[in-house]
């Protein structure tokens, strides 16, 4: 059995301060929600400060999921008499255009429900740009909303989101500094990812009303918020990159008081995270050591043992060589590591109760379909449970598809007359629903459920190619997730409550967590949190009993790998095993060919990266020295989330 040891990922990181490389100030926080708390402390403190300087406090806010956790943390605090709203005058980013108030995708409605309907901020204060005013109108509006924030004295603090194109506002590739409100046209990766809030790029709108980014700059504190892995990417490029016009977000480099707030996730591709020895003296820690020899190696393209004491001061590393003078020990001590968390179907456990928590009906075989199907090989009484019943992601095509098939096949089943009269009317019924749908329409209870079983029959497939049924498969259908739109509840004592449940039941011996926070609508993260709190209470329930609590397994979903450095094992695949991994993706028929919420970068099919990521793993490995094989899954290890 391979030696199943803590991660080092699952350490704290060290907060250090920022570099010359970073132009912009940046504050790094352990999760997303202690950034909110400091962000609504910040704004609490200012509009208290302004307040007894006999002035008023004026903010610049924004929509999406980023600044949820801040709205949630200022409620609270009014609801506790901390804070008080009554003279704040609040302005927005941002409105889609063509949009109007009250529809789903509305920020006029995602501010009210989020915020402004749980303080006292009076209605005359609030002032966001209207979505649905003749678009003749709309050059008069925007300069009479920068006469507005003019008049209001100007914003004491703004708050921004950054999109993966890195605009802040909807200020797109080629927004000047100079700027101000106006109508934009919207790029197509910011269609792209606002496709899911609409049920498809399509039905995105084309344009938007945006302050400019000159409109930003004259705030006179800019807090820039940004969370999860795939914000990374342009988080490096908006804070250390050269100011430029395809990333409107570099201009915050020329404001005095600017600064970036992001969680770690969101910092990993920051220099001073990634690779810190080439911007600062770094204790040479065993994980540290090891991340930079895996990294050297890739960089000069030679194997491990190849590697030699040039090629460490050639790039930056040779104060590693003064803390571990003999190099060739050190680069064997890490191919060795590396070595020893290959763990073949004879390394892994056997006759142990497993339970692998899949956030949507297709993360266990697109993420970890090799894993489970080497867990039933090895006869582990392994138990999936999907958390969501994915029903967000279903086509109206194919409920159209399957209330087709329940007609034509009633009367194969000897249904009486009276019965397949009662499924046309039904099915009658349903066709109407879809035909008068309006885009982003939250479907009847009756097709989400539909769009539901969909899934579920989608998801027993595939885990029956990889010798599992239907009596291992259980639906939680969490609560958190049951709304008919892509925004979901908060993660409530209901949800936490459905898992610990299931922990009780089963007693695990191995838990398989999602531990991928980068898909695009925060399921998987919120899935995480509601396993994360299942497990402390968990551990409670069991303390002082001889059962023991359940070792935890991290696997990544569609969208990335754990980095070699990172995983804890690497479990090898053959051709024959990605074949059948593929297979069993391919059940999932309502997720083929085009998925509803695909991400914004990747055109390829989910059975495509699923394939591409395993088969990437196993060259990366082998490019460092190591065995070859054909391809490889990885995952990590811990004792706690």
């Amino acid at each position: 059995m391979v030696v199943i040891s803590e991660s080092a990922s699952s350490s704290k990181k060290a907060k250090t301060k920022g570099t010359s490389r970073e132009r912009v100030p940046v504050s790094i926080f352990d999760n997303s929600a202690s950034l909110s708390r400091q962000v609504a402390s910040e704004i609490a403190t200012l509009i208290s400060e302004n307040r007894a300087k006999g002035k008023r406090t004026v903010l610049g806010l924004p929509t999406g999921s980023t600044p949820i956790g801040v709205y949630q943390s200022l409620i609270q605090m009014y609801e506790n008499g901390q804070v008080d709203f009554s003279d704040v005058i609040t302005f927005n980013l941002d409105e889609y255009f063509p949009m109007e108030p009250d529809s789903l995708q509305s920020y006029h409605r995602f501010m009210l429900e989020n915020f402004f309907n749980s303080i006292n901020i009076p209605p005359e204060n609030i002032h966001i740009p209207p979505g649905n005013i003749p678009e003749a109108k709309v050059e008069q509006f925007c300069a009479e909303y920068e006469r507005a924030m003019a008049d209001a004295g100007g914003i004491d603090l703004i708050l921004l989101g950054i999109g993966r194109s890195g605009h802040i506002g909807f200020n797109e590739p080629g927004s000047g500094s100079n700027t101000r409100t106006r109508i934009i046209t919207l790029d197509g990766i910011t269609r792209k990812d606002a496709g899911s809030d609409f049920f498809g790029e399509e039905n995105v709108p084309r344009e938007a009303i945006t302050m400019g980014v000159g409109t930003i700059l004259d705030a006179r504190r800019i807090i820039l918020m940004a969370t999860g892995e795939h914000k990374a990417p342009i988080v490096l490029r908006a804070v250390e990159g050269d100011k430029n016009l395809e990333i409107s977000a570099t201009f915050l480099q020329d404001h005095g008081n600017a600064a970036f707030y992001v969680d770690d996730a969101a910092s990993l591709e920051l220099t001073r995270i990634k690779t810190p020895w080439l911007v600062r003296q770094v204790e040479w820690s065993h994980e540290l050591s090891h991340r930079a020899v895996i990294w050297l190696s890739a960089m000069v393209e030679k194997s491990i043992m190849r590697l030699d004491q040039g090629d460490f001061h050639k790039h930056g590393l040779h104060t590693l060589t003064y803390a571990r003078p003999n190099i060739d020990e050190l680069c064997r001590e890490v191919f060795e590591t590396l070595l020893k968390k290959i763990a073949y179907r004879d390394d892994m456990m056997t006759g142990k109760k497993i339970i692998l928590f899949s956030p949507h009906p297709d993360d266990d075989v697109i993420s970890m379909g090799g894993m489970l199907d080497t867990l039933v090989a090895n006869g582990n009484e392994v138990t999936v449970a999907y958390m969501t019943n994915g029903s967000v992601a279903v086509f109206d095509a194919d409920v159209r598809r399957y209330i087709r098939f329940m007609e034509m096949t009633g009367p194969s089943f000897g249904l009486d007359s009276s019965t397949t009269v009662e499924i046309a009317d039904r099915a009658a019924e349903i066709r109407e629903f879809l035909t008068a749908k309006s885009p982003g329409e939250v479907d009847t209870e009756q097709v989400q459920q539909i769009k539901a079983h969909i899934r579920y029959a989608e998801a027993i497939s595939g885990i029956e190619v990889l010798g599992l049924s239907k009596d291992e498969a259980r639906f939680l259908d969490m609560p958190f997730y049951k709304t008919g739109m892509v925004k979901k509840d908060p993660i409530s004592s209901a949800d936490i409550s459905i898992v610990f449940d299931l922990l009780k039941e089963l007693q695990p011996d191995h838990i398989f967590v999602a531990g991928d926070l980068s898909d695009p609508h925060g399921t998987h993260r919120m899935c995480y949190v509601a396993i994360e709190d299942a497990v402390k209470k968990y551990a409670e329930y069991t303390k002082g009993t001889d059962v023991k609590n359940p070792l935890i397994w991290l696997y990544r979903g569609a969208w990335q790998e754990w980095e070699i450095h990172q995983a804890d094992i690497f479990l090898p695949m053959s051709k024959a095993n990605l074949d059948r991994k593929i297979e069993a993706i391919f059940k999932h028929e309502s997720q083929k060919d085009r998925a509803m919420f695909p991400g914004a970068y990747d055109s390829r099919e989910f059975w495509e990266r699923a394939r591409d990521r395993n088969r990437d793993t196993a060259n990366a490995l082998n490019l460092l020295g190591l065995p070859e094989f054909y391809a490889i899954e990885a995952f990590v290890t811990t004792d706690s989330l």
